[in-house]
């Protein structure tokens, strides 16, 4: 008897169960016990098309055996048993929801659903309609808890990976190809915004793109982060992928490039504004010209990672100068049109995204408009100084800085504790 009621009660518990709404539509799988375990964070970049099964792995390994969470505008029930039962990795449940509309981020079901996350997928489709439904919404504000509060591990393929980074491609006028886009890089289809999303802070700097080798997206990549170069003044970098590519990201920045290369040439890529370059900016990027960003042949630093079934090879995105398994190349782009050539391992300090410190105090949020705010409860001495090395402001600070004053751009922050100073860029929105 003791028996059968056990698996009366398995029965009872593990099923799956669409329930439609107005604003939302939600198809679940696996135990409607929601439990609560310690996920391992991360962040999975998936490059569209088909998932990478091996990556998906990693994906669902980060939960911890907790529940997933996959969000979409579009589509259906596609990921349930994929994730829950086809990839031999353990997770408590598999549900989908599917936005009908703006008004989807209002209802309470959906917030409770992402507090008891411990993994939140993004589906491809549309962008626009991520940032449009869920953008500076309490569903926005949910999520971002879920990742610097519980430490959930975050991801998307396609639509869903464009959004990761702390800059993204909007699509909000629709899609541009690289020829469009490096002969106007004003075109009204270049969408690309900086006003803060999903918080991922060690891509913080970072714009993303995918579906790199069909279409080649590459020079439209390279016009996004010249109009962020421009018009943030942010030290902008990029991540991107092959479709069946994908990049895992552990919380030690460690990037690994999931694919199945030899078979296939899949390639995860990271891009940089060449340190190597002195003011490293497009010599001619305006409304209605041909994008010219040369700077001799090197604008752009770029390491091509050959994707391979284990995730052997990989990139370091504290230092963004080294990594296993790739090549280095320089980008450029002259009168609208890309030039690859193979080169060697960049030879300087080169851009972080991540905000690195030995400090048991945290900087947020970054970019800022006006106050930055320290998490330390002891006085330091704060010291901003601009890109040349000259200093622009001190002050005595605990709790925040002002920097209203300064102009728009991109600093470093220094901090001294009285036995130690910490660096940190930051951003003047």
């Amino acid at each position: 008897m003791n028996k059968l009621f056990t698996s009366l009660f398995t029965i009872q518990m593990l099923f799956s169960v669409n329930i439609f709404c107005q604003n939302y539509t939600s198809y679940f799988t696996g135990s409607s016990n929601n439990i609560s375990t310690s996920p391992l964070g991360g962040i999975c970049l998936m490059g569209g098309s088909t998932e990478d099964d091996n990556a998906m792995r990693w994906f669902l390994e980060q939960a911890n055996g907790g529940d997933i969470l996959v969000l979409r505008t579009s589509g259906s029930d596609g990921y349930n048993e994929y994730l829950y039962s086809q990839l031999g990795i353990s997770v408590n449940s598999v549900e989908t929801i599917v936005f009908n509309g703006s008004s989807a981020v209002n209802e309470n079901y959906i917030h409770e659903k992402i507090l008891g996350a411990e993994a939140i997928w993004f589906a491809g489709g549309n962008q626009w309609n991520y940032v449009n439904y869920i953008r500076d919404t309490e569903v926005n504000i949910l999520i971002n808890e879920a990742i610097s509060e519980r430490n959930i591990v975050i991801g998307g393929t396609s639509a869903g990976m464009a959004i990761m980074g702390g800059y993204y491609f909007t699509a909000q006028n629709g899609t541009v190809t690289s020829d469009v886009a490096m002969s106007n890089p004003f075109d009204n289809r270049v969408q690309v915004d900086g006003d803060p999303f999903l918080q991922n802070e060690i891509l913080t700097n970072v714009i993303t793109d995918q579906h790199y080798d069909d279409p080649d997206r590459k020079g439209r990549h390279i016009v996004f982060m010249s109009r962020i170069l421009l018009e943030y003044g942010a030290p902008v970098a990029g991540i991107a992928c092959d479709e069946y590519t994908a990049v895992c990201i552990d919380n030690t920045g460690n990037a690994r490039v999931f694919g199945e290369y030899p078979d296939y040439d899949d390639n995860a890529y990271f891009l940089q504004v060449n340190c190597e370059v002195a003011e490293n900016y497009p010599e001619t990027c305006s409304p209605g010209q041909e994008l010219e960003w040369n700077q001799n042949n090197s604008a752009i630093k770029v390491y091509q990672v050959k994707g391979t079934y284990e995730g052997e090879n990989s990139f370091d995105l504290n230092s963004w100068d080294s990594g296993i398994g790739g090549v280095w190349h320089d980008w450029y782009v002259s009168n609208g049109e890309l030039f690859e050539n193979q080169s060697t391992e960049i030879q300087c300090q080169s851009m972080s995204t991540v905000q690195v410190t030995n400090a048991d105090f945290a900087i947020y949020p970054n970019p800022t408009t006006d106050l930055i705010y320290l998490s330390s409860e002891i006085l330091l001495e704060a010291v901003i100084s601009d890109l040349s090395g000259k200093e622009v402001l001190r002050r005595k600070v605990s709790k925040n800085l002002n920097i209203s004053s300064l102009e728009k751009g991109t600093y470093i922050l220094t901090l001294f504790d009285g036995l130690s100073s910490y660096n940190h860029n930051i951003i003047k929105k």
